[in-house]
């Protein structure tokens, strides 16, 4: 007679934290590739270098790996045979990739040819203390964006708040990026800049910005440019965000696709030095914005209208105030998911408003 059993294989071993430790056995192939970044962003048609990591899960394992681009892309070398002896074992390649001279956004999936098997998948493990130890097996993909933009300035101070990715974005469009620390804002400290960036809650996270405001306010008034990122409205360090009076609200656009009414066709912020209109809005990932300024002084000009379907229109996502030589930016759109995903209107937009008044040609 037999009577049927079902158990779940597993991997035990000791850790030096959890002691006696148990994982599900993981069935995965033999190779898998991996892209360093998840997005690279060409500003220009010059090349750019693109590392690709190939990993064995079996040992003596041998290949060819290569990028597949459609035409106007082009990789240096072709590609890359390699020999991988050790199990767990991992090599990286550089790939040189010249993007074309238009506009266009593709994504790349590097592959490993091995025998008659072609690999294209990365393996990402998820590994918290709160939930099963999980293997996923997926796609590896990386999207490559040639971006037609111009920028002006140069230096750029860049205070983190509660952490995005947002100066590594800028630096992929050619921005020499410093990050600075609440604790340094001086006025002697920021002169040199051409923008001071400040990231998102910032005024939630950081409280000695409390007393730098007063820094931060001469530095616009000697000509300096300050673009302020979004802040929930409860929990500010100081209400006094801006130099003129700017209350926060909870009003937010959850439809990333929804309708973006120019109010201001004319403001430099929308011409200078790229043309800004509608279609720089095609493709924003997950929202248009978050706790946008609910009520603002006079000297604000609020350069967009928004809203989610059925919903009364929002005037707070971007707002611009000159402060005596300098601007002040306050802006509610979603910058810090936009970039790191390689939205091309939003480095457009984004490279215009560090540009308020750097009307110079270079």
């Amino acid at each position: 007679m037999e009577i049927p059993f079902e158990k779940e294989l597993v991997y035990k071993f000791n850790s030096s934290k959890n002691g006696e430790t148990f994982r599900p056995l993981e069935i995965v192939p033999a190779i898998s590739v991996k892209c360093h970044d998840p997005v690279y962003i060409f500003a220009s048609n010059q090349p750019k270098d693109i590392k690709v990591s190939v990993y064995a899960w079996a040992e003596n394992q041998s290949g060819s790996l290569s990028i597949p681009l459609p035409e106007g892309w082009n990789a240096e070398p072709k590609s890359f045979e390699f020999t991988i002896v050790s199990k767990g074992e991992n090599k990286d390649f550089v790939f040189t990739i010249t993007p074309p001279a238009n506009t266009q956004e593709i994504m790349i999936t590097p592959a490993v040819t091995s025998g008659k098997e072609v690999f294209t998948g990365e393996i990402i493990d998820i590994n918290y203390e709160h939930i099963p130890f999980q293997t996923v097996l997926k796609k590896a993909e990386t999207k490559l964006s040639r971006i037609s933009i111009e920028t002006r300035g140069q230096r750029i101070a860049y205070l983190m708040g509660a952490g995005d990715d947002i100066p590594m974005s800028l630096r992929q469009i050619g921005y020499n990026v410093e990050v600075v620390r609440s604790d340094e804002i001086s006025l002697e400290r920021l002169i040199p800049y051409d923008a001071l960036i400040i990231g998102v809650r910032a005024y939630n996270t950081e409280e000695s910005l409390k007393f730098k405001q007063n820094e931060i306010f001469e530095y616009i008034k000697q000509g300096g440019n300050v673009i302020v990122q979004y802040n929930t409205s409860n929990g500010l360090v100081t209400k006094d965000l801006a130099p003129y009076s700017l209350t926060l609200s909870r009003n937010r656009v959850t439809v990333e696709d929804a309708e973006m009414r120019i109010l201001q066709p004319n403001h430099s912020v929308l011409n200078y030095p790229n043309k800004i209109t509608a279609k720089d809005f095609d493709g924003w990932v997950q929202e248009r914005g978050l706790y946008f300024p609910g009520a603002w002084d006079t000297q604000f000009t609020p350069i967009f209208s928004c809203n989610d379907p059925d919903e009364k229109p929002q005037d707070g996502s971007l707002l611009i105030a000159k402060y005596g030589d300098g601007h002040y930016i306050y802006t509610g759109l979603s910058f810090f998911r936009e970039l790191p995903a390689g939205v091309s209107g939003a480095f457009r937009l984004f490279a215009n408003m560090i540009s308020i008044g750097l009307d110079v040609q270079p």
